[in-house]
């Protein structure tokens, strides 16, 4: 039998031909993606990869995202500006088959952390915290509060807060929004509590304490801030000043009270003053006097209103009225002094003093022939200004004359223009060439 290779060829290609099977490509979906920055705080940016295998088109679907859908195989960045947990899917197919995969991403609120402490009545201690807290976006809280009662707390809006130490205290508020925490500190101060107290201080024409006698009462209360003033003798001009001034007219021991409050407490504190009987006399003593040529440096006028020594070169236009001692040595020998009255003292190598007073002044009583003259235990005994009624200054010109350093102590009288009797004691002469000086005691009338 003859085979026909042609036709059994052609047959074995059909049989082939009709068992072949048809070639399927799977299309499988994938993606990974990347918080940008790990912030997963809105607003949040991701970043998308396409990892798809066998696929020809993509459909994206980004739940809360901008763009929420998007054909492209790699999207690139989306972003979310809401918080919560959100779905992304990714649809891959070809001309045979379609994959889809799908995630979902929890995206966190944003946070604002902050608070205000409010102090309540005020800041003196004890002092009470009221904490309103303005916080956005958190889930928890804690609180620290330094040098408080409590010293923490978890509440959201925590109670009062107590405060008793002085000083800045911190309050520490950490917040989470479930996976990031968030800080804010700020300080409160606590100031001293109440403590009164003050002090009776006399004028300065009253620093003896002698009627009629103005005083100020210097309040040096912590803490206060109303004030109420109480006497048991004497005036007070504003009772309810914080600083008033206060005047006796009578002799006594006095009691003075104050009772201070700042709006949480009230306390009181007492005084006591003792109020002499005006003896109308003051009294200076061991002054120095310098000679001409020490006038720049020690001094040569004196004022015993103002109780103060002026030098050359001081500014005597408005105190010049005032000087009523004026001491004029020719040198370290001390064989010329003088007391002048103020206005001739530009007659002894001095400038004229601006305003000076007119006076009467005896400075030798040995030689003056015009009275009763005061010895140096006189002028020792002397505690009344009344005393010098006794002695008529009315200077002859022999008791003007100038003196020497011989006689000591050596008493000088003198008499100002507004009628006030007063007495110099020389107690030495200090010889330190053109530095020389005396040494004086001073007893004058307060008023005539």
């Amino acid at each position: 039998m003859k085979i026909n290779y042609y036709v059994l060829s052609l047959i074995s290609f059909g049989i082939f031909m009709g068992c072949k099977k048809e070639t399927i490509t799977e299309a499988k979906a994938g993606f990974n993606y990347e918080i940008i920055n790990q912030n997963f705080t809105v607003p949040v940016k991701v970043s998308f990869v396409n990892t798809s295998t066998g696929a020809q088109n993509y459909e994206w679907t980004f739940e809360g995202g901008s763009p929420n859908v998007s054909n492209k195989k790699d999207p690139g960045i989306i972003q979310f500006d809401r918080a919560g947990t959100y779905k992304v899917k990714l649809r891959a197919w070809n001309e045979d088959n379609e994959s889809v995969k799908e995630v979902s991403i929890q995206l966190d609120s944003a946070v604002t952390v902050d608070f205000d402490p409010v102090i309540q009545t005020n800041e003196f201690s004890p002092v009470q915290v009221k904490l309103n807290n303005k916080t956005i976006g958190a889930s928890t809280y804690s609180w620290v509060f330094e040098g408080g009662l409590p010293a923490s707390s978890t509440e959201q809006q925590p109670a009062l807060v107590n405060f008793v130490d002085t000083g800045y205290h911190n309050i520490i508020l950490t917040v989470s929004n479930g996976r990031e925490s968030f800080s804010k500190t700020k300080k409160i101060h606590v100031a001293a509590s109440l403590s009164p107290s003050f002090d009776i201080v006399p004028s300065f024409e009253d620093n003896d304490n002698e009627v009629s006698l103005n005083a100020t009462l210097k309040n040096g209360t912590v803490s206060g801030l109303t004030y109420t003033w109480t006497t048991s003798g004497g005036t007070i001009d504003h009772s309810t000043a914080e600083n008033p001034n206060i005047h006796f007219d009578n002799a006594g021991t006095y009691t003075v009270t104050l009772t201070a409050g700042n709006g949480k407490e009230s306390k009181q504190v007492t005084q006591t003053i003792a109020v002499l009987p005006n003896k109308n006399l003051r009294t200076f003593t061991d002054l120095k006097l310098g000679v001409n040529t020490a006038h720049s440096t020690i001094g040569s006028f004196f004022s015993t209103s103002l109780r103060k020594t002026f030098k050359a070169g001081d500014d005597l236009s408005t105190d010049g009225k005032y000087i009523d001692v004026v001491y004029f040595g020719l040198n370290q020998n001390f064989t010329y002094n003088k007391f002048l009255p103020p206005d001739s003292a530009s007659a002894y190598t001095f400038n004229a003093i601006p305003q000076a007073m007119k006076s009467k002044v005896i400075n030798t009583q040995e030689n003056c022939g015009c009275g009763d003259v005061m010895s140096s235990s006189d002028f020792d005994a002397i505690t009344n200004g009344a005393t010098f009624q006794n002695y008529a200054i009315n200077p002859s010109a022999a008791g003007k004359k100038q003196f020497t350093n011989i006689a000591i102590p050596r008493i000088i009288l003198y008499q100002t223009a507004d009628g006030r009797k007063g007495a110099i004691k020389i107690k030495q002469y200090v010889s330190n060439a053109t530095q020389s000086y005396i040494v004086v005691d001073i007893k004058v009338q307060k008023t005539p």
